[in-house]
């Protein structure tokens, strides 16, 4: 996301480029977890639903975060008591978030989730000698997480609702340097389309996303990032590489009821290169 843009000139060019969706999102309420900075595809996501009608709540990490996502929240118009501190690996902090929602909103229609970690050592190092320790600390705080996330926000979309999540490439084939984020975001997909078949009949839609290689805080910890986003931009068909402004749009119309009867599928957002990489 280019720096000089700013929410209001996004808004503007969604407006004026996207008529017939614009508006599809109206009188929704999404909550976004995983808003780290300007940078990160959560805050492509929250733009865009924001950009569609949506209101939008947020979350934040902790306090030494806050001077990256305050600013965020006040630009996308989220009212202070739905700005929200949420460290998943604390008892109690994501249901907390829900009560909160509860409590102003009374409903839910749209949850995104783009958490993700892995202890660094293990992520540096060969799956086969990935330790226990942080072969669970990964997956609870990437994958469970979300199961989590859709058990709290079940009884708040009464009206049905749409559960998202991001993934990666990585978890379907094997990326150099992925490591042990590979099986864990395929536990991810594999769980999102347990959610779909267990949760559809209420209405809810489930959805992993899966962008190509972003250059977030998150993908800085991997290592040859910049090699993987060279070769992305060289292979894929469209020869370019996903921004979080795409990513957005394109989640926006997977939680409009544009996709109403789409559910469970990855949906790669990545300029075609998941099917040549």
């Amino acid at each position: 996301m280019q720096d000089e843009l700013s929410p209001e000139a996004y808004f503007a060019n969604v407006r004026k480029e996207i008529e017939g969706p614009y508006g599809a999102l109206e009188g929704k309420k999404a909550l976004v977890l995983g808003i780290a900075n300007n940078q990160s595809i959560a805050y492509g996501c929250a733009l865009a639903f924001r950009a569609f009608g949506a209101e939008v709540a947020m979350t934040y990490l902790n306090e030494k975060t806050k001077k990256y996502t305050e600013p965020l929240a006040e630009a996308l118009g989220v009212r202070p008591e739905l700005y929200l501190p949420c460290d998943v690996t604390i008892e109690g902090q994501l249901e907390a978030a829900f009560d909160v929602i509860a409590q102003h909103w009374g409903k839910l229609d749209i949850a995104l989730h783009s958490i993700a970690f892995a202890p660094r050592d293990d992520l540096h190092g060969r799956v086969v000698d990935c330790s226990r320790e942080g072969f669970l600390t990964a997956m609870d705080i990437s994958c469970h997480s979300f199961i989590r996330m859709a058990r709290f926000a079940e009884p708040l979309m009464t009206d049905g609702g749409v559960l998202i999540t991001m993934t990666y490439y990585g978890a379907e084939r094997v990326v150099e340097h992925y490591n042990v984020m590979g099986p864990v975001k395929a536990a991810l997909e594999a769980s999102a389309r347990y959610l779909a078949a267990e949760l559809g009949p209420k209405g809810i839609r489930v959805h992993p996303v899966s962008p190509g290689p972003i250059k977030t805080r998150a993908a800085s910890g991997i290592g040859g990032f910049d090699e993987l986003m060279e070769k992305a931009a060289e292979r894929a068909p469209q020869r370019a590489l996903v921004s979080i402004e795409d990513v957005g749009l394109a989640t926006a119309f997977l939680a409009s009821d544009y996709a109403k009867l789409i559910t469970g599928d990855t949906m790669y957002i990545d300029g075609g290169y998941h099917i040549v990489g």
